[in-house]
């Protein structure tokens, strides 16, 4: 039941996130910046290290995490060339943000899907943590939560930034920030297998990589390219080295 309660810190957490998201107004290409450097930060720093742990086995030389990596990163791209997102140069980044195709917007609902299953396996990793023992499930604990904000701030930015309204956006935002409690009370009833758990994260990475530098940088740096939104980018990613330093 302690890791049920300590999923309860990440629900307020991931509420937090998304409120801030969704108060910044005429802020959103710092808003988009700092995501970025979130969703970059988690990636490098949470997301690659723990798929490796669980799925280090390699496939012809290449350790079968990183090859879902790569697959995250191209499944992404070949949909979003299937429908024809970019148009060729960034100049044109800031147009697509005014006319949201139906295609597109699922795109946005696709990813924050994602963050969302990603949530339960932050509840998975809690659960799992506190049945090794206290100490490693305090530390897991205080990731978590730290970074749940980074995952409601997500959330609710990616399904904005692809056109959904704001009732979608808090919807997801809202099965976000209950996803680590579900997931941490699965595992009152069973465990996840590690290799398998590794694979899931290693391709969610990969989505969630391709994102941040495919669509959101450039889309923070269109309208306004200003070093104040660079500095937001590299604010996110020493905010998550700093989360995850002093977790470990």
């Amino acid at each position: 039941m302690t890791a049920v309660l300590v999923a309860a810190g990440a629900f307020l957490m991931t509420l937090v996130g998304g409120w801030v998201a969704h108060r910044t107004g005429d802020r959103r290409h710092l808003v988009l910046g700092l995501a970025a450097g979130l969703m970059l930060g988690v990636v490098a720093f949470d997301l690659l290290p723990e798929a490796l742990a669980a799925a280090p086995d390699e496939l012809h030389g290449v350790p079968q995490a990183l090859l879902m990596f790569a697959a995250g990163f191209l499944v992404i791209h070949v949909i979003e060339r299937a429908v024809a997102i970019h148009r060729g140069h960034e100049g044109e980044y800031a147009a697509h943000t005014h006319h949201h195709r139906p295609r597109e917007q699922g795109i946005g609902l696709t990813a924050a899907a994602a963050l969302v299953g990603h949530s339960v396996m932050d509840g998975f990793a809690i659960g799992a943590a506190f049945q090794a023992g206290g100490t490693v499930g305090t530390a897991v604990a205080i990731a978590v939560v730290s970074h749940d904000f980074a995952d409601g701030f997500n959330t609710y930015t990616i399904t904005r930034l692809y056109g959904n309204n704001r009732r979608r956006a808090l919807t997801l935002l809202a099965a976000d920030a209950l996803a680590p409690i579900t997931g941490a009370a699965i595992t009152l009833l069973f465990t996840i297998p590690e290799q398998l758990l590794g694979l899931y994260l290693g391709f969610f990475a990969g989505f969630l990589l391709y994102l941040a530098t495919s669509d959101i940088l450039p889309e923070a740096h269109s309208p306004h390219p200003s070093r104040t939104t660079l500095l937001c980018t590299l604010l996110g990613v020493a905010f998550m080295w700093l989360v995850i330093g002093l977790a470990s």
